[in-house]
């Protein structure tokens, strides 16, 4: 067997970042797994340190997630040190370039000497190839990442921005196969970020990941072609997806810190109804709500739950999707039947 023949799964979030390592011909629950903090959170942590010894810094690499690194650069700026950046990785805090200057950052065509750099990347195979060095394992011949992209919205709202992409995607039949196949859309910052470095990688939006995971659990499989709705309780933003046969009838999302356990049963209960309006969600501080044109006449009452928040948000633990025993890397999952998809096998992951 091929050592290398398999799939890096890595799916980014703002919490975390969670490593599937399979190959070809290995049971998935025997491939190695790893749930290890997030770039993001790793950025942060290497600001801090620089903050806590005084000393001024460039950010190089590339556009990446905000969250906790972006948290970061404003206690660095108000701590009277000088934050430089490059362009690409500036992208980072906001997508309109004059409004990254207003924060306080100084933009650079070339990193100043002496100033220590701090490298922006969402996926960091170098740094997870070490890892699994140490046990004998390889990095393998295919990578596959999920990441959330909002897309490049410089004077718009990213979150409208984000779901007239969701709108455009339902609009076409909602086929999470064949967005497993397509390359990101031009306007896809962060995902492009990634396939510059790794232009073959499967590139997927991590709610998307969540879902496909979801339906590897056994019931997901069972309920796929009648439908149901998936749950991805994420450690900032919740994703719901009504989906049958693989196929996406209806999207929401909302910041997970905004939502309580009866905020997010109404909302899915009008959402299964196809009641929820975009307005409602976006209006109160969430992403927004989306449908596509198939009618609603699933059984969209089946619900599995996923993501490390979900307990926060759901009672009931029988809801809750554990695909090859280990809900953490149900994204990660999802990431390896999309790249099985991609490489043209039709058939759902054993």
């Amino acid at each position: 067997m091929d050592r290398r023949r398999g799939v890096l799964a890595v799916d980014i979030g703002g919490g975390t970042q969670d490593i599937l390592c399979w190959f070809d011909g290995e049971l998935v629950e025997n491939a190695a797994k790893m749930v290890m903090p997030s770039p993001t959170r790793l950025v942060a942590h290497e600001l801090r340190v620089l903050r806590q010894a005084g000393r001024d810094v460039v950010l190089v690499g590339r556009t990446m997630g905000g969250g906790p690194c972006t948290q970061e650069v404003r206690r660095h700026l108000e701590a009277g040190l000088t934050v430089y950046a490059l362009p690409e990785a500036a992208l980072t805090f906001h997508d309109d370039l004059d409004r990254v200057q207003a924060m306080g950052i100084k933009l650079t065509e070339t990193p100043p000497k002496g100033v220590p750099q701090v490298v922006l990347r969402d996926l960091d195979t170098e740094r997870i190839g070490k890892a699994l060095a140490l046990f004998h394992l390889p990095v393998p011949d295919t990578v596959a990442v999920a990441v959330q992209d909002h897309g490049f919205s410089p004077k718009e709202s990213n979150r409208l921005f984000r779901f007239r992409y969701w709108r455009d995607f339902l609009a076409r039949g909602g086929d999470l196969k064949a967005l497993a196949q397509e390359p990101p859309a031009p306007f896809m910052t962060r995902m492009h970020a990634v396939r510059a470095d790794h232009p073959d990688a499967v590139v997927l939006d991590t709610g998307i990941a969540a879902v496909i995971g979801a339906l590897m659990d056994p019931r997901g499989r069972a309920w796929n072609a009648e439908g149901c709705t998936i749950v991805n309780v994420g450690n900032f933003h919740t994703v719901a997806a009504l989906v049958r046969d693989f196929h996406v009838l209806g999207l929401y999302e909302h910041h997970t810190g905004m939502l309580d356990s009866t905020k997010l049963s109404k909302h899915l209960n009008d959402f299964r109804l196809g009641r929820l309006r975009h307005e409602e969600i976006f209006d109160d501080g969430g992403h927004g709500c989306v449908y596509g044109e198939q009618p609603l006449d699933g059984a969209f009452h089946r619900t599995l739950v996923t993501g490390p928040r979900r307990r926060h948000l759901f009672y009931e633990e029988s809801f809750f999707a554990a695909p090859y025993g280990d809900m953490m890397l149900t994204g990660c999952f999802g990431l390896l039947q999309a790249a099985l998809w991609a490489q043209g096998i039709e058939g759902v992951l054993q």
